[in-house]
């Protein structure tokens, strides 16, 4: 259950959402850093430099969010009752915004991903918006965005803003005003 609507394909592999509470902050940061260990593998950075630069980034990006993106739903991903993962949705009038979404890495290439991506495009897809996310070049998941019809709209340096258009129906695409 997202946000009051039952996406199908979420709730078939177990996954729920939940708003976000300060209790999950704790989670949310270890999550973080799991996502950019590979990155300061290659540092001569003790363990506790790259926890505190991880935390420090991890505050910031929360902080710039929360600032950039005042009207969002910021939720925890669940599966058997466990967070997993977060998702942070902004719905504008033009197109919803993917904020961020992310997996444990032991949650990583089963499906997820996937599942809440294609329902949010549903969601999107009812009420004729696109839907847009920014994403590192990098990314692994850079090629699951180009799978569900996500293209390349601003090339940001590092990231890339991909938007993919509204569906009036299966196979024809439309770009929201």
């Amino acid at each position: 259950m997202i946000a009051g609507k039952s996406y199908r394909r979420a709730t078939a592999l177990g996954l729920m959402t939940r708003p976000e509470m300060d209790a999950d902050i704790p989670f949310l940061g270890a999550l973080y850093a799991s996502t950019r260990m590979e990155e300061l593998a290659v540092t001569s950075w003790t363990n506790a430099q790259k926890v505190a630069f991880l935390d420090m980034q991890f505050q910031a990006q929360r902080a710039h969010y929360r600032r950039h993106y005042p009207e969002a739903d910021w939720f925890v991903v669940e599966r058997s009752a466990a967070p997993i993962g977060r998702l942070y949705i902004e719905r504008w009038p033009s197109q919803h915004r993917i904020i961020d979404i992310a997996f444990l890495p032991g949650h990583c290439g089963k499906g997820f991903g996937t599942a809440l991506l294609q329902d949010l495009i549903d969601e999107a897809a009812s009420v004729e918006k696109a839907v847009s996310i920014h994403v590192e070049k990098n990314n692994p998941a850079y090629r699951l965005y180009l799978r569900l019809g996500f293209t390349v709209a601003e090339d940001k340096g590092v990231y890339d803003l991909m938007a993919r258009p509204a569906s009036v129906e299966a196979g024809q695409l439309k770009t929201a005003s």
